[in-house]
């Protein structure tokens, strides 16, 4: 039977099987057993071994039990008891324990070759000093042992573990200095001293003794262990591959060519030190005297940059100098004073000053030296190179993902979703590779679906990093922790503000909230904020920045004075911009407002949440015009919309301009006055509290008198408006109203002329797009189809510029209609893919419904009944309620009439039609309606009604519609089964009857 107690303890049967015994006294017994292996141990001696101070009432009987349980588990006569005591039946050599002390009596040292741990581990007897002390005298042993063997390179692992727990243990220090002279590691020999000389003089106040000493100076001379064949570089073999800046290793390497010093700059980790070492390892055949890196990470904030340097370079004897007593900084200028080397100075932020102190020094004083730094902020000296290094861009970075997913779970996939997710996560990660990495190791125990999902609290979820990696690496909140420490608090509280900012932050705008240009710029260096802008400086943040701030503006107990300082500087900024969003600088202004979109929205987001009316009323007022010219109208609209429904007072102007936007949204596209009749009551009655202000309070009351009475009365006060935009949109109103009465044509073409003349004095372009694409009606319903083609090419170019995609979502399909109609399938066909183009980053409903609605009308008149029903319905889907309009109701209905193949069904469609027209009581609908029902007429044969019926619409309209082929269909049609007599008589006929009537008539028989 052998026993091991030098390490886990083991007892293993003849035949080499393991015996199992339970329990830690069991265990105990057969310890101080066999520590006297074939001696008798009294009984006495083994109840204090196993109980001690605390042993049970009656002791030997216990003991007699716990000896009766351990032969059980021992082979038979392993324990014999006599009369005083127990002995255990074994040959002493055969517990290691026993024979270790024999061979070391012996002075034999493969007596170390027995431990295989910690003495007697999983035995452990707490209320036992007996077995405490036998633990403690094993591994003195096992010291002196060491500390008398002429150690070898064999021994340089076990001797390193033990100096770190016994750091001050000289003559053990000595065997590992020999023993790493004996392996021909004289450098890491001479470091090993350097630190037990510094841990004497902290810990004990002494210096080194003779003997420690004497080693020393061996090394030195080359008399102890081999001489060391001499090393270039102390750069370590990488584990991982390097991925995704092979081009900035090039840029650098090209940098560390042409300047002295270069200092890699950017944010925690970026990949600024791997970049450095790749670059670096490059580089080594260029510099004779080798490529050091000097860590500066592990030293304190006030460490000795020149000591970190010459721990690095080893203080190799061929470095050394003549000064071995002199300052570290002077010992490094004479080490490297003539020598071509480049040092790599690794992580500079936190002691930047005395890095900078230190390059100076020594690049003054050795020419042939080369400096590449690694810092968040730069070292400031005269002739520095700076590499901003910054995140991986997308393509990369999920490169960098899947290699080191790849390394940890091999069922990844490279299919089309899960790509995609990998590039969600890197955006959301700003394409940092410590991030990346991180989240990589994070997919041991997550799918990469749950790692995406769980990015929001990335603080908490990427915490596994390596165990080897500086503790600052090892979780992402420790990264940014780091720089955090090192600010100053004023650069604390400006850090911490520009978290409220969306899209970044103007110069204005992150002084007025967060403070003064001179610690934005600080952040900026320190790589914490990032700048960008051509004509003017924007400040941001990454998202793992910026995300960390907020946590610290939350703590510091100043979120909600950050969030009102922003929300009160942007709603001024809309509040200056507004008025110039209707005059000839409007770009200029619509470009500022632009920039700060994000801000705008997020601010609103923000008064919404915390339910503050008067903030949120005041802001959708300011801002209303440039959602709604800028092309930002679903958002507009759900902003405003949801300002005008929170509780709370609000002032009367901005209410009532607020309710004036929720009109001009909600009736926009294919919606009817009626549905916006609450809110125009609503904006009227709180306009007549306000005087003056804003120009959309004065089209309040023209509104009301819409929904009492539809007549150009309602227009014609503002036509002498003091305003020369009001007075513009008022004439185009107008207009439009003799439009939709069909009225006289050339007093509606007059109106919207002159509006069109009076826009462009003013310079404002959406008015200027408004009166072109309503002349463009005109000029399509007289069938002037190239005129009307060119003004909404103009009416387009002009919201282009303004940035309102979603209006030439809108205008191209009315374009490609009118080329349909033209003959022109080409270039219909080139305007509907245009309009698809723009639509793909719209989520405007009106526009997409239009977009729709045209491909619907576009395959009705192509016979493909099929994609226009499948239109039609994703335009009703897009709609949502007011898919239920008149007016939409009307469209729809009219198109399903054309589509529907049986008369009863195509005759149900017609008297839908003609009602929902009806209701709109707009005579554009109404007229297209009688044409509808013409054309059922005449496919139900009774063709003088079809004639009657088109000359009723033509009555209707004011003149013939030629912005649709089926009047000019039905009119050939039916004059080739009427003659041209019978149809012209019916066709005036037709035109001087009542609508009503006739429809009726013809649709009941």
């Amino acid at each position: 039977m052998r026993i091991g107690l030098l390490g886990a303890f083991e007892v293993r049967a003849d035949d080499g099987a393991a015996l199992d015994v339970p329990g830690a006294r069991l265990r105990g017994l057969l310890v101080g057993l066999a520590l006297e292996a074939g001696h008798v141990v009294p009984k006495g001696t083994l109840v204090d071994w196993i109980w001690g101070e605390q042993p049970p009432a009656d002791a030997t009987n216990a003991l007699h039990r716990l000896v009766s349980r351990l032969r059980k588990v021992l082979p038979e006569g392993a324990v014999e008891g006599l009369t005083d005591g127990y002995r255990l039946v074994v040959d002493p050599d055969d517990v290691d324990a026993v024979r270790f002390e024999r061979l070391v009596r012996d002075g034999d040292m493969t007596a170390l070759g027995l431990w295989r741990g910690a003495a007697m581990q999983d035995v452990g007897l707490p209320e036992s000093a007996a077995f405490e002390a036998a633990v403690t005298r094993l591994e003195e042993l096992r010291l002196n042992a060491y500390e008398n063997v002429e150690a070898g390179a064999g021994q340089v692992a076990e001797l390193t573990a033990l100096v770190a727990a016994h750091p001050v243990r000289e003559r053990l220090v000595a065997a590992l200095m020999r023993a790493l002279g004996a392996a021909g590691r004289g450098n890491e020999a001479l470091l090993v001293y350097q630190r037990t000389r510094e841990a004497l003089a902290d810990t004990l106040g002494v210096d080194p003794s003779a003997e420690l000493s004497a080693v020393h100076v061996a090394l030195l001379r080359g008399e102890l262990g081999r001489r060391e064949e001499p090393r270039r570089t102390n750069l370590r073999a990488e584990l991982t591959s390097y991925v995704g800046k092979d081009t900035e290793v090039t840029a650098v390497r090209g940098l560390v060519d042409g300047s002295r010093l270069t200092t890699l700059i950017g944010p925690g980790g970026s990949g600024k030190t791997r970049l450095a070492t790749e670059t670096a390892r490059t580089l080594l055949d260029g510099f004779p005297d080798g490529v050091w890196l000097v860590e500066l990470a592990a030293i304190g904030a006030d460490g000795d940059v020149a000591q970190a340097t010459l721990a690095a370079l080893g203080q190799r004897d061929a470095l050394l100098g003549d000064l071995p007593d002199a300052e570290p900084v002077e010992r490094v200028v004479a080490a490297i004073r003539d020598r071509g080397i480049l040092l790599i100075l690794d992580n500079c932020e936190h002691v930047i000053e005395a890095a900078a102190a230190f390059a100076h020094r020594v690049l003054g004083e050795c020419r042939r030296l080369r400096i590449l730094a690694t810092s968040r902020e730069p070292l400031g000296i005269t002739g520095e190179t700076l590499w901003p290094v910054v995140p991986l861009v997308l393509g990369p970075a999920v490169r960098l993902l899947q290699d080191r997913a790849g390394a940890v779970r091999k069922d990844l996939g490279t299919d089309a979703r899960t790509l995609a997710t990998m590039e969600r996560v890197c955006r959301a990660l700003d394409g940092m590779p410590l991030a990346i990495e991180l989240a990589a190791a994070r997919l041991r125990t997550l799918s990469l679906e749950q790692l995406a999902n769980r990015l929001d609290d990335r603080f908490r979820l990427l915490t596994g990093g390596s165990r080897t990696a500086l503790p600052r690496h090892r979780t992402l909140r420790a990264v940014i922790d780091w720089s955090w420490e090192l600010l100053s608090d004023d650069e604390r509280v400006v850090l911490r503000r520009l978290s409220v900012f969306a899209g970044g932050a103007s110069l204005e705008a992150a002084e007025r909230v967060c403070g003064s240009e001179e610690l934005l710029t600080a952040l900026t260096e320190k790589s914490l904020v990032v700048t960008g802008g051509e004509d003017t400086p924007r400040y941001r943040m990454l998202g793992t920045i910026k995300e960390y701030a907020q946590q610290r503006l939350a703590e510091a107990g100043e979120a909600e004075l950050t969030r009102h300082a922003h929300l009160e500087y942007f709603t001024e900024l809309a509040e200056t911009a507004e008025p110039h969003l209707r005059r000839a600088d409007q770009l200029e202004w619509q470009a500022v407002l632009e920039a700060e979109h994000d801000n705008i929205a997020a601010a609103m987001r923000g008064a919404l949440a915390a339910g503050e009316a008067r903030g949120a009323v005041r802001l959708a007022a300011a801002a209303g015009w440039y959602w709604w010219f800028g092309g930002h109208k679903a958002e507009g609209n759900e902003l405003i919309r949801a300002a005008v429904d929170l509780p709370g007072e609000s002032d009367d102007e901005a209410l009532a301009v607020a309710y004036a936007f929720v009109v001009l949204f909600l009736g926009s596209g294919r919606g009817d006055q009626f549905v916006t009749e609450d809110w125009i009551r609503r904006g009227y009655e709180i306009g007549l509290r306000v005087r003056g202000g804003h120009p959309a309070l004065r089209f309040l009351p023209a509104l009301r008198h819409l929904l009492e009475a539809a007549e150009p009365s309602a227009f014609e006060p503002l036509l002498t408006d003091d305003d020369p935009w009001v007075r513009a949109l008022a004439r185009l109103q107008l207009g439009k109203l003799w439009m939709a009465l069909g009225r006289d044509a050339r007093d509606a073409d007059t109106q919207l002329e002159t509006a069109l003349a009076e826009f462009r004095a003013i310079g404002d372009r959406w008015g200027i797009s408004f009166a072109l694409t309503e002349l463009a009606e005109r000029f399509a319903l007289r069938g002037d189809l190239a005129g009307a083609c060119e003004r909404l090419e103009q009416a387009i170019a002009v919201v282009t510029e303004a940035g309102a995609i979603e209006d030439v979502v809108s205008m191209r399909p009315r374009q490609a209609k009118l080329h349909w109609l033209a003959g022109d399938l080409r270039a219909s066909a080139a305007a509907m893919a245009e309009a698809q183009r723009h639509a793909e980053g719209v989520a405007w409903p009106n526009a997409l419904a239009e977009l729709a609605l045209a491909r619907a009308e576009l395959a009705t008149w192509d016979g493909d009944a099929g994609e226009a029903r499948h239109q039609l319905g994703l335009a009703t889907a897009m709609l949502g309620d007011k898919a239920a309009e008149s007016n939409v109701r009307a469209i729809t209905q009219g198109l399903l009439g054309y589509l529907a193949e049986d008369p009863a069904e195509s005759r149900e469609h017609r008297v839908e039609a003609l009602r929902a027209a009806t209701e709109s009581a707009q005579a554009p609908l109404i007229a297209a309606a009688l044409v509808g029902v013409a054309d059922w007429a005449l496919r139900a044969g009774r063709d003088e009604q079809a004639a009657r019926l088109l000359g009723a619409s033509t009555a209707v309209l004011g003149m013939p519609d030629r912005s649709q082929p089926y009047p000019a269909r039905i009119e050939r049609e039916t004059r080739e089964r009427l003659g041209d007599q019978r149809f012209t008589e019916a066709l005036a006929a037709g035109a001087g009857s009542s609508w009503p009537e006739l429809a009726e008539v013809t649709l009941a028989s």
